[in-house]
């Protein structure tokens, strides 16, 4: 089972190095991790997937707790969050197909953002979902390349993750 974790952390180095080694050491894939910074200066925000079971993902939430530079951990649900995908689809296009391929962009609220004589780059943002949709709509076309970011994730409603966080002391 896919689980988003949400990892409130001080933006020190080495910390992703640790954060994705404790999941490595329990055999345990990462499907996504995405780390950015958050509104306040000096933490970043880790989101991870990873496919699996309840209990021994409980296990690996206590050790990252231990980690001295991880500030807060929530597991965000898909119902109680905002979650997306941003893929850049290298396309294979000729004038024969270039019209459907465009319908195709347009019906899934992407947009081309590159025009070759030979291929299209198409921007989407969205929910696993639609970015797979699209993906396997265009596919027939031949996907010449893709980059893929991974999972960014926020909770829904007021409550925030850094709602009384207090800074450890340097």
């Amino acid at each position: 089972m896919s689980h988003v974790l949400s990892l409130l952390v001080e933006d020190k180095p080495g910390l992703l190095t640790r954060v994705a080694g404790l999941f490595a050491r329990r055999g345990f894939n990462i499907e996504s991790l995405a780390v950015g910074p958050t509104e306040i200066p000096g933490l970043s925000r880790i989101t991870v997937v990873v496919d699996v079971e309840d209990l021994p993902l409980e296990q690996v939430t206590k050790q990252l707790n231990k980690l001295i530079n991880v500030i807060k951990i929530v597991e965000l649900e898909q119902t109680q969050s905002v979650q997306r995908e941003h893929l850049l689809i290298k396309v294979r296009a000729d004038n024969a197909n270039r019209s459907q391929i465009l319908e195709s962009v347009n019906l899934f609220r992407a947009k081309v953002v590159d025009v070759a004589p030979d291929a299209l780059v198409i921007e989407v943002t969205g929910d696993t979902a639609k970015t797979q949709a699209l993906l396997r709509v265009l596919e027939p076309y031949g996907i010449r390349e893709l980059a893929q970011s991974g999972l960014v994730a926020i909770g829904r409603g007021s409550k925030s993750i850094t709602e009384r966080v207090a800074l450890p002391k340097n």
